[in-house]
């Protein structure tokens, strides 16, 4: 069945003579496009080749049981049958998920979106609650984050908040938290103890390239404003706030972050690039007839994805039934077991659609 990924393993080795000539390692941009095909290849040349050994195993313990009479050497040689049997599927089920199509924008960084939704201040507050979840993951994993703008309400939730997120594989991390997150508690406003329920969308768009996204400058009308926010008394003496909008789409992205307009320009602009990208990547899903719908959504923001309880300390992704009693360390930012829960529904459904095609 894997044959043919002899050309992976002859393409990563003539990778590795090319990273080793001095002449690739002064190109440093063909240095960094080489590394970046060398490490995607590498777990791919990694699994063929123990497959490779492993078959060569499995074939060996079946010749010696056909062809030995000796009961001792056929017993091993049965053992050895089970146990490279068992090893060769496994790592034919890693070697399938390994050729599965990669998303190109899985190594992106990205823009993260949060706005409140149905639930006034609770949703506001939960929006809040969302962005520190958002904050302290990309923490831990080392990420970097900038916010890109913010709108707050007098009890310190945010009606909405926009902020990059840079690092090594964000989005590939980060593209399943798209869509609407649902929270059950008591509210500090209540009284008489009652469980409301709050609601807040995520967008997390993979930030776009200026190649990828073409804008005409005339098709910006950029205004300046004074922030309306924290950020010390600069803030009320210069108009260093940027309002874009895009014409033709009437798409507005606002950004008061920075003390410098130019900054905020730049922030700006990379989140309008980042929804026009998302805004025609959707309509070419649209007119793809056999658009994949995997388990784990269609990434839409109008679809309700998780449910986090209070009452019972649980949070449920209803998208792949998973339910955690472990809301306190998941709004802290332990966030890894539901991503690699999703990720695996993902790939099993990538496969399962392969086999069927």
């Amino acid at each position: 069945m894997f044959e043919n990924l002899k050309v992976f393993e002859n393409r990563f080795e003539e990778l590795n003579l090319k990273l080793y000539d001095p002449q690739t390692a002064a190109d440093r941009k063909l240095y960094t496009a080489l590394m970046k095909e060398h490490k995607e290849l590498a777990p791919i040349v990694e699994a063929y080749q123990a497959w490779r050994q492993c078959q060569r195993d499995f074939d060996g313990a079946k010749e010696l049981l056909e062809e030995s009479s000796d009961r001792e050497l056929r017993e091993m040689a049965q053992q050895e049958l089970k146990e490279k049997g068992a090893e060769l599927s496994r790592l034919e089920e890693e070697l399938k998920l390994l050729l599965l199509p990669k998303d190109p924008n899985d190594e992106k960084n990205v823009i993260v979106e949060i706005r409140g939704g149905t639930g006034g201040e609770e949703a506001a507050l939960f929006a809040y609650d969302l962005y520190r979840m958002y904050l302290a993951y990309a923490e831990g994993k080392g990420w970097k984050t900038e916010i890109v703008s913010l709108s707050e309400t007098e009890l310190g939730g945010f009606k909405e908040v926009s902020f990059l997120i840079d690092g090594e594989g964000a989005y590939s991390r980060l593209k399943y938290e798209s869509g609407v997150h649902r929270v059950q508690r008591v509210p500090e406003t209540e009284t008489q103890g009652r469980i409301h329920t709050s609601a807040a969308t995520v967008a997390v768009l993979p930030e776009a390239e200026e190649v990828e996204v073409d804008i005409d400058p005339k098709d910006l009308q950029i205004d300046t404003f004074r922030s309306s926010g924290a950020g010390g008394q600069h803030i009320n003496k210069t108009s260093s706030a940027i309002r874009i909008t895009h014409l033709p789409t009437g798409m507005v992205v606002e950004c008061q972050d920075e003390r410098s307009q130019y900054k905020n320009k730049d922030k700006a602009l990379k989140v309008l690039r980042a929804r026009l990208l998302d805004q025609e990547r959707k309509k070419a899903d649209a007119q793809v007839a056999q658009e994949r719908r995997s388990q784990v959504g269609s990434g839409d923001r109008s679809e309700r994805i998780r449910t986090y309880n209070f009452p019972q300390g649980r949070v449920t992704d209803h998208r792949i039934g998973l339910t955690l009693y472990k809301l306190e360390e998941i709004l802290g930012g332990s966030l890894d077991e539901i991503i690699d829960s999703l990720v695996a529904a993902d790939r099993a459904a990538q496969l399962e659609e392969a086999q069927q095609a």
